[in-house]
């Protein structure tokens, strides 16, 4: 597939492709309407056969060429398979996409200082487990870098201490920066306001700009309620101190903490699904 790519991308050797599905023609034939030299069409023509997109065959004093069809139908369904994974309903291209329209919205309203101040953000989550270990996936650091960021990015540093005044460092990476190579994606910290265990965790966070500056201020209220399949979550952000270059920032909070939070239900679940099964085990065993 490679070589073929590489054949086709030529403009001169294109243009033989589309003159020999016409038509088989001889090499003289095309370079004639290729308005080339006979030579260089050979050269074309023979660099188009090794990729095994034409074929040829004496005939007489004459060299004929073809086309093949078949890898061109491979070629363009590989490509159709590509296309396909981009456009998927709800994959990383749609989120891409609808960060852009938010971005285009945000950095357009952020004109001074303060712009985005009082604005709000709302999310509710139905999770499984019940409050006590939904809480402990809030503020213990080992279960909170399991979620804490979004899709694409992982927790390379965590600081949470759960306590009135406690104090909060959050810094992540690309996901694929396994050894920490490339620059840090994004950094933030803040202080713990309120904490009463499995009922209800404030906090203050700020994301920090290149230069180290705060790009705002997000207060987030989070509320856990027990139902009788978990634990409901409900979670308020408001933003103060929001200053011009935190527009990037603010167009992706509802979509960020949004697959943070999609990340914290499936890790419970699965942690549910797993303790379920050992339990199961465990109970055949002592049998």
């Amino acid at each position: 597939m490679d070589a073929l790519l590489a054949a086709l991308a030529d403009p001169a050797r294109w243009r033989l492709v589309n003159l020999l599905a016409e038509r088989p023609r001889p090499v003289g034939v095309l370079a004639q309407l290729a308005e080339a030299r006979q030579p260089q069409t050979t050269k074309h023509l023979q660099t188009l056969e090794r990729a095994g997109v034409v074929t040829s065959q004496r005939a007489g004093q004459r060299r004929i060429y073809a086309l093949r069809p078949g890898p061109l139908r491979d070629l363009a369904a590989a490509l159709s398979r590509i296309a396909d994974t981009a456009e998927r309903a709800s994959g990383p291209h749609a989120t891409y996409d609808r960060y852009e329209r938010s971005l285009h919205a945000e950095r357009f309203a952020a004109k001074e200082s303060g712009w985005a101040d009082g604005r709000s953000f709302t999310f509710h989550r139905s999770l499984t487990g019940r409050p006590e270990l939904v809480w402990r996936h809030l503020t213990e650091d080992v279960l909170l870098a399991r979620w804490w960021t979004p899709e694409d990015l992982r927790v390379s540093e965590l600081v949470f201490e759960a306590r009135p005044g406690g104090r909060i460092v959050q810094e992540y990476r690309d996901a694929e920066d396994s050894d920490g190579s490339h620059p840090v994606a994004g950094r933030a910290e803040g202080v713990v306001d309120d904490v009463r265990p499995g009922e209800r965790l404030a906090y203050r966070l700020s994301p920090l700009l290149p230069d180290g500056r705060l790009a705002f201020t997000a207060h987030v209220d989070m509320g856990l309620g027990p139902t009788d399949t978990g634990t409901d979550l409900d979670v308020h952000w408001r933003i103060t101190d929001s200053t011009i270059d935190s527009a990037d920032f603010i167009a992706g909070i509802e979509i960020g903490f949004g697959q943070s939070l999609d990340k914290l239900a499936a890790t419970l679940a699965a942690d549910s699904h797993d303790t379920d099964t050992t339990d199961t085990t465990d109970t055949r065993s002592m049998k």
